[in-house]
């Protein structure tokens, strides 16, 4: 078969390749990689692995598995011609190789094998020789600048995994990356997965590495998407990608390792190896001869499948040439002076064919207007009024069929437009808006950093892995048409919630927003405590204000209950033992073994509530009762552990939380930074009361301002000559629900009524719709409504009328009277919030 070469031609004289391959290239500087956020980069420069695996081998005289020098630096020549920079190799190789790599540009991605596929844990000494092991193959490479990153570990099978259960082999994999930190503390370590145990969690790795073998591109495609999910803010990097070329044939083999190359580039992975560079394969002591993966045959010639990598690598993460759209970025400013310059820079680097910058100056009095104009970018300047109305006059102005939006305090990755607008462009999604992450950049300081793991962040909320239900306002775009028909942003909205109202107000249309993973954007959090406070009040007022507009989307506590999943950092953990199922199948076989977590219960979520400080201070205050009847002194320890519960759900999430470069502080360092991240925990919730308060949502809200209606079962009924489904009767109900101020709910498919009428967090009412069809079209409709008391308000006006009824036998006068009166109060305003919902409907 005749060779390919660098430029893709092939060539019938195999001398002639050989002296090319063979031609010595002048040894050059390699820069170590490094991590930020989803990408790796060199220096400025983002790389994306475009890489080969490579052996195993048969053992050589020396006991390195790989072939002569000669073959080496013929192989490395002929990859490098094709566009392959890194080559991953299963076992530890002799500094000679690293050096060869190093001659062509080539880094390496280091195997540490060991006995993974036995029980290593069931014997202390086993796993000690282990670690050891991994240790010195880290500590032969240690230092050399052609090594990528060390694999510590590859496809530990499934049913080891279950045998010990994930949590013992996920702190053995630590102890394997800290051992490997230990002796090259700068190079990257990952540990490679793979999809039958993909629900090991593993944060602590710099790269989240997978072996996926799935042929049909859109499968691929979804499970990337997945994948993504699941790994969070790290890259993600496909270790092996391929096909047998001996079952399906050389030209399908070459078709399908090109689209599974340009598949994962463009699903946002930092980066792909291709299993293998050559059908020679040497495993359990003999040469494997049934299975052709190779981009080259046995005697090293190459492959149509070469071509079809090299294709792929040479047009990263896109092809060439696509129809890319026309984007207007928008970003609104008010007194950005201190972060954005790092904004400007990040828009200056861009990497996209079509888009302008539109920068909105809200009014700012400090020096932001002298920086903007360095920039050469289009600088519009307003009066003061409030981001959503600078928002506004960036859409007005802007030329682009979609409008991206970003944050003065946000810098975008290089290629943010790019994976923004190819998730515009599947015209099977059809998304009205796109959004991605938004990650806290390195240096802004300890309370920065703990600001990033701290609640009451920018996070986007998933229906699965590509449909939003929210994205955050400093990573979101939208198409401009549609965004114009909802009437663009609300004013109201001045400082936050903008973005949580225009999701809404598209999603009210039927359309739908998607989420893209590699779409990035830095986002700089507050780096002092104060401003931290002061934003969170600010989240707070938004909440209420949101909480006026679209009161249907909150419960009867006054918090947004989403359909989808939180993602990001920050997120405060729940009390109690998080019940995860693993789906392994049928006697743990199953290729894809993904794990459900189900919804946090509610006894557990209370602590992370702001309105548990008003718990605790109602439980204070029932307990200073005990001045005048001992029994109340019991209030004491159910307020102690009502702090005890807030303070355990903080240390908690501090716990959990992810700090750069964790392995290289001091314990005390790292104490420090988990310590100000629990206080910030417990600080978040109350400057969200402050503002939830402050601007009217609270326990006491009022849902309606109509007449009262004594609370009691009522009947109904309406004469219609004009036919009407049950569902018009209900949503026409609901509107004039809507215009009364009240809030409605459907009921479920369960339940034997179809609307619950809130009349506060106590009480409501419900209606169930009965239709006689009278024929003609003529209707009866009958409507019956009936008082709900809420199960927990009953219980508490039942436990303070007990109270007080013993504080009337003890003679316990001053709270018997206390007590009396909060049991009224409690029943009382039951009564009312029932007669409120009955004489709304």
């Amino acid at each position: 078969m005749p060779a390919v070469t660098g430029n893709g031609s092939f060539h019938d004289d195999p001398d002639e390749l050989d002296t090319q391959a063979r031609a010595p290239s002048p040894r050059s500087s390699l820069a170590r990689p490094r991590v930020a956020g989803k990408f790796l980069f060199v220096g400025d420069e983002k790389l994306y692995v475009r890489g080969v695996t490579y052996g195993t081998f048969r053992p050589s005289d020396d006991g390195h598995q790989f072939p002569e020098r000669a073959d080496v630096e013929r192989d490395f020549a002929l990859m490098a011609a094709n566009g392959i920079n890194t080559v991953r190799v299963y076992t530890a190789p002799p500094r000679w190789l690293l050096d060869v790599a190093q001659n062509h540009r080539l880094r390496v991605m280091v195997g540490t094998p060991w006995e993974q596929h036995v029980a290593f844990l069931n014997d202390k000494g086993r796993a000690s020789q282990i670690v050891e092991r991994v240790r010195e193959q880290v500590r032969s490479c240690a230092g050399h600048p052609a090594v990528f990153c060390y694999a510590i570990g590859n496809e530990i099978p499934a049913s080891i995994v279950r045998w010990y259960g994930p949590r013992r082999i996920e702190r053995f994999i630590h102890r394997l990356y800290r051992a490997a930190k230990a002796e090259d503390p700068d190079a990257l370590v990952t540990y490679v997965n793979f999809p039958s145990t993909e629900y090991l969690n593993l944060p602590f790795l710099d790269v989240a590495s997978f072996n996926v073998y799935l042929e049909d591109p859109d499968r691929f495609d979804s499970y990337l998407a997945h994948l993504h999910n699941w790994v969070g803010e790290r890259p993600l990097l496909m270790a092996e990608v391929g096909l047998d070329s001996s079952r399906h044939g050389q030209c399908t083999q070459a078709n399908a390792i090109e689209a599974q190359a340009r598949t994962a580039f463009a699903a946002g992975c930092a980066g792909v190896f291709v299993f293998a560079w050559t059908d020679e394969w040497y495993r359990g002591g003999h040469d494997v001869e049934d299975w052709d993966f190779g981009l080259t045959d046995r005697t090293h010639r190459p492959k149509p499948a070469l071509d079809g990598a090299r294709r792929a690598f040479a047009e990263v993460p896109f092809p060439a040439g696509s129809p890319w759209p026309r984007i207007s970025v928008v970003v609104c400013t008010y007194n950005g002076a201190r972060t954005i310059r790092d904004c400007l820079e990040g828009l200056k680097r861009l990497d996209y064919p079509d888009f302008e910058v539109i920068l909105v100056d809200d009014g700012s009095t400090d020096g932001t207007a002298t920086i903007v104009r360095e920039y050469g970018f289009r600088v519009i300047s307003t009066e003061n009024r409030g981001l959503s109305s600078a928002r506004n006059t960036g859409l007005e102005v802007a030329t682009g069929e979609i409008v991206a939006y970003t944050d003065d305090d946000a810098r975008p990755d290089p290629h943010w437009l790019t994976y923004l607008a190819a998730a515009f462009m599947d015209s099977d999604a059809d998304y009205a808006g796109v959004g991605g992450p938004n990650l806290a950049p390195a240096g802004d300081g300890p309370i920065a950093e703990c600001v990033a793991n701290a609640p009451g962040g920018p996070v986007h909320v998933l229906l699965d892995d590509r449909e939003a239900e929210h994205i955050p306002g400093c990573n979101m775009a939208f198409r401009k048409d549609r965004l114009t028909a909802i009437g663009g942003f609300d004013p109201q909205f001045r400082s936050a919630g903008d973005d949580v109202d225009v999701c809404w107000r598209l999603q009210a249309r039927g359309w739908r927003l998607g989420f893209s993973p590699a779409a990035t954007v830095w986002h700089h959090r507050r780096n002092s405590v104060r401003e931290y406070w002061k934003q969170q009040i600010g989240y707070g007022k938004a909440e209420a204000l949101l909480e006026q507009k679209w009161p249907e989307k909150y419960n009867s506590a006054g918090h947004v209950t989403w359909t989808g999943r939180l993602y990001g950092n920050g997120l405060t953990r729940a009390l109690g033992r998080t019940v995860q199922r693993i789906y392994h199948g049928s006697w743990g076989t199953a290729p894809f073994q993904s794990v459900y977590q189900p919804a946090t219960g509610v006894l557990s979520s209370l602590p992370l509530m702001p309105e548990w400080y008003q718990i605790i201070v109602m439980l204070a205050a029932l307990s200073t009762l005990g001045l005048f009847w001992t029994p109340m002194l019991l209030a004491v320890p159910l307020c102690a552990i009502a702090i005890g519960a807030s303070i355990a759900q903080a240390v908690i999430s501090a716990g959990g939380a992810t700090f750069a470069s964790a392995t290289a502080r001091s314990r005390p360092a790292l104490l420090g930074l988990r310590s100000m991240t629990a206080a910030l925990h417990l600080l978040q919730p109350l400057a969200r009361l402050r503002g939830r308060v402050r601007h009217g949502l609270s326990f006491w809200r009022r849902r309606s301002t109509v007449d009262l209606l004594l609370p009691g079962p009522h009947q109904t009924s309406v004469w219609s000559e004009v036919w009407r489904a049950p569902e018009d009767w209900l949503h026409a109900i609901e509107e004039g629900l809507r215009r009364a101020g009240a809030v409605a709910v459907h009921g479920g498919q369960y339940d034997s009524w179809d609307l619950e009428i809130r009349g506060g967090m106590m009480g409501g009412a419900r209606v169930t719709m009965a239709v006689e069809e009278h024929g003609d079209g003529r209707q009866l409709v009958r409507f019956g409504l009936r008082p709900l008391l809420k199960s927990y308000s009953v219980a508490l006006t039942l436990v303070l009328g007990a109270l007080a009824l013993g504080a009337v036998v003890d003679q316990a006068w001053p709270a018997a009277g206390i007590l009396i009166a909060a049991s009224f109060a409690a029943a009382g305003r039951m009564v009312v919030e029932c007669a409120l919902a009955m004489g709304a409907a």
